[in-house]
This record gives structure tokens, sequence and C-alpha cells, in this order.
């Protein structure tokens, strides 16, 4: 190992915590708003070299690696929660801290297997810290409900591993980003291999260049005219009586301007009450107009099951001949339901969320009938589940994703929502119109690029073309089993030379 490495690493030994706790913060920066893709790279190869020095405290480091990600990266919770709450400073930031504890403790989780599972420093590097890494990754984006945040593999949706996409998904990225890191590191610690581990990890990102020129779908009709409406309403107003008749009239004053487009979309519960209450007076009349125009619009609303006194996020499309919807199928815990009701009910009083209990419909397919076309749909939230959206395919010829990020203000929230939102078009190889109530709207192309976007809590109304497409990546074919197979494969290559401690 050259002296200057020897160097370096001896000053990153003195102080394993700390810096471990500053390689999760220099990883936020990967992602968006900053796109620094290679830092995605540092954090977790300083984070590798501190499990190789000292395996007997891999668990803490890992935990203080994701302290370091979560408190900088979903710092955005605290900013939902007092400006929204009205709670004060000191409860928001309690519980901000305990959530960024909560998630922390995967990041523990996979420090103490790294440990246990002690290989050679090669094998470790490139097959068992990589491969345990996403696992652990594809854990957080399901147990409780999951919560995807910060994969590693969004930071490199405008790197050259963005190939790696529509064959093996978000997660398949990540592998493929982590075991860069262990060749690199791997041929900073051997004198042996050190051309196989440098033609590997080139191989990796020729390969992953050579996909993103590969179209995974083709044109099944003519361009889409469309217009996204972001009204721009405060979420501290959004939801007060007072407030529903200058939002409807918002919305249907920008739509009227804007039907000469094919389709229009508003965003998520962008008509803010109960459909049966404004149906008869204001949905049946605009309706018409739609119809009257030859266009197709889709919008937000809150729709209740009077019998069974359910309500549901829905979407509506009008414009065919019969009206069609989809009902959000991925609540968010604490702000769309409760876990625990019957134990946890008076939290809900306590953060005066409004629609705090919604009620799901899971028969259902992210399907949409919107014209011509189906088109796969999405509310908020939903678009971080990229096994979920692909139950959309190959019969949706587009994505929608009707969103309100108000909740989260100028904070980092809105960027990294509309990255992930650009993973998911990546991953199924179609064009997704994100419509939100604050920002970031956008009309993002079958390869993950922003082909258009709306100011950030601005009043804006933005227009474009999509394609409607067909085919079907090899993602949205078999989902997550792909990758899952190699990470295990990977496993079984490097255990058999581990050592349990």
């Amino acid at each position: 190992m050259p002296r200057s490495i020897k160097q370096t690493l001896s000053v990153i030994l003195r102080y394993p915590r700390i810096t471990a706790l500053a390689a999760g913060a220099i990883t936020t920066t990967a992602y968006a708003p900053f796109h620094i893709w290679i830092t995605a790279l540092v954090g977790p190869g300083l984070l590798f070299l501190l499990w190789l020095e000292r395996p007997h405290h891999s668990l803490r480091i890992g935990f203080m690696y994701g302290l370091g990600l979560m408190g900088s990266g979903v710092s955005w919770l605290h900013v939902s929660i007092a400006q929204f709450g009205d709670l004060g400073w000191l409860f928001p930031l309690v519980v901000t801290l305990g959530f960024v504890a909560l998630l922390a403790l995967f990041y523990a989780a996979l420090g103490w297997l790294a440990g246990f599972f002690q290989a050679s420093r090669q094998l470790s590097l490139i097959l068992v810290y990589p491969a345990l890494w996403v696992l652990l990754e594809w854990l957080r984006g399901w147990f409780l409900t999951g919560f995807p945040w910060l994969q590693v593999g969004y930071s490199q949706i405008d790197s050259p591993l963005a190939g790696y996409g529509p064959l093996l998904g978000v997660l398949g990225i990540s592998w493929m980003a982590l075991v860069t890191v262990g060749l690199l590191l791997a041929l900073a610690n051997s004198s042996r291999y050190r051309v196989g581990y440098l033609s590997a990890a080139v191989l990796i990102w020729s390969a992953g260049w050579l996909g993103t020129k590969i179209d995974w779908s083709q044109p099944m009709g003519d361009p889409i005219r469309v217009a996204l409406i972001q009204g721009n309403i405060p979420q501290a107003e959004k939801w007060l009586p007072e407030q529903l008749l200058p939002s409807l009239v918002l919305y249907a004053k920008k739509t009227k301007e804007n039907f000469d487009r094919d389709l229009i979309v508003w965003p998520e519960t962008a008509v803010s009450a109960f459909q049966f209450q404004v149906d008869e007076a204001f949905i049946q009349p605009l309706e018409n107009t739609v119809k009257n125009h030859h266009t197709h619009l889709v919008f937000g609303v809150v729709q209740m099951d009077q019998a069974r006194e359910h309500y549901y996020n829905a979407m509506v499309a009008l414009g065919n001949e019969e009206r069609d919807q989809y009902y959000k199928r991925h609540l968010v815990p604490f702000t769309e339901y409760l876990p625990l009701k019957g134990i946890l009910w008076p939290l809900v009083d306590l953060f005066t969320i409004p629609m705090s209990d919604f009620s799901t419909k899971q028969d259902a397919r992210p399907l949409m009938r919107v014209g011509d076309y189906l088109a796969g749909l999405s509310i908020c939230y939903e678009d971080a589940f990229g096994a979920e959206m692909i139950e959309a395919l190959p019969e949706a010829a587009f994505l929608i994703n009707a969103s309100n990020d108000a909740w989260f203000g100028k904070s980092l929230a809105p960027h990294q929502h509309l990255q992930i939102a650009r993973m998911r078009a990546l991953e199924t190889g179609r064009y997704l119109l994100r419509s939100t109530n604050t920002g970031i709207s956008a009309i993002i192309g079958p390869r993950g690029e922003i082909i258009a976007a709306s100011p950030l809590l601005e009043l804006h109304v933005l227009k474009g073309e999509i394609l409607p497409l067909e085919g079907e990546t090899l993602y949205a074919r078999f989902g997550n089993l792909t990758i899952l197979a190699l990470l295990l494969l990977a496993m079984m290559t490097g255990f058999p030379y581990s050592r349990i401690r």
C-alpha cells in the first residue's frame, strides 16, 4: 500500500465514529438537489475501510454512518412536523431524531453482519459488504410498510450506472455502485490482481454506459400534448373550508386556458373535499366541458364510501365515455393511516393532520383508462416503490404520479422525491407525468431524463409532449427477483471463505 494511503488511513482510523458520521453526511450530497453522484462511492468507501480495520466496532460504526446519512438526508421530516403540526420546536425535533435513529439501526445491523461474517479483505469488499448492504436496502423498502428513501441507486440516475435500471432496478444500481467501491478499495489494498480489479470496475461502468443507449420501449401512437397544473396552494390553507372555492376556481380557470391540450393533470387532492360534496355543482359541469373540447382531465380528490364510512385518496379521469378512477394503495403511516389505531389514536389529534384515516383498495392494479390508453397511476409516496409501480406494465402506455409535497417547504424532500420519480421512469421505460401542488412538477422521459420541470413553490402550468410507449424492460417483467438472485449468489460465493466471529 502506498505511503500516502497509509497516512490517510491512519487519520481515518484514529476517530472511526466521527469518520463514519461524516461519511454518512457526505453521502447525502450524492442525491438531489446536489447531484454529486461520486460521493455515493466515497461515503460507503470510508465505511468499508472502517469495517475492515475495526471489525469489533462495526455495529457502532454502521450506526454512526446511518445517523450521518439519515440525519442530513431526511431532516425535512422536522420541517413538516414543525410547520404544520403546530407543536413548537422540541417535539418535532425529538420525533425526527427518533426516526433518524430508527433508520440508522439498519446500518448498525449491516455493520454487525459485516463484522460477524469475516472473509478475506478482497472478498469482503467485493462480495460480502455490497451484497449485505443491498439486501438491507431491500428490507428497508418493505419492512413496516417500507421507507426506501436514499437507496444508493437513486444517486446514480445521472451516472453511467443508470443503464442498469431497466435491467435490475434501483437496487441493482446500488449493487453495481457498491461493488465498484469494493473493487477500487481492493485495488488500493493489494498488489495482486490489480489489473483484474481495475478491469472489472471499468467493465461495470462501460456496460452501464452502453445500457443507457438501449431503447426498451417503442412508440405506439401519436404524441400526446399535456399540461400539468401546479396550483401552489399552501398546505396550511389547503383544507380550510373557505379555501375550497378559490382552489376550484383556480384549477378550473387554468384548465379552460389549456383545452388545446390532449391531457390535463391536477395534483393529489387538488379538489380538497369529498367528491360527493362537489360532484353535481362542480365536477359534472366540468366533465361536460372537458368532453365538449375532446380532451381529458385527471385530478385528485377524496372519495367516500358513505355506507361503510371509509374514504380513499383517489385520482379520477374525465373525458372518457365513463369515468375511471384509481385509489391509493400504499398509505403513509401516521399521516394517511394510523398503525395500532386503538392504542395510538390520540396522536392524530396531537398532530392535527386533516384526512389522516384513509382506507385502501388492495385488489386493483395501478391502471386507469385515459382516452385511448391505459396509464400507470401512483399517488405521492407510492412512486418510491418500484416493485409496485411495475404492476401497471406492460399495459400502461405512460405513467402519472400526482403528489403534494407542500408538507416539506423548501427542504431537500421535493428534490429527492423528483429524483425517485425519475428512477421509476427509467425502470419502466415510460414517460412519467408528475403533477404536484407546490412542486416540483415534471415531464420525465423514458430514460429518467427531465424534459421539463416547474419551479418550486410557484403557480405554474407545465406544458409539453409525451409519446405513448409499448414494450417491457427486464425489471418490469421480473421485478426484484433478478437482483435478489444475484445477491444471494454473491453471498453464497463469499460465505464459504468467511469465518464467523
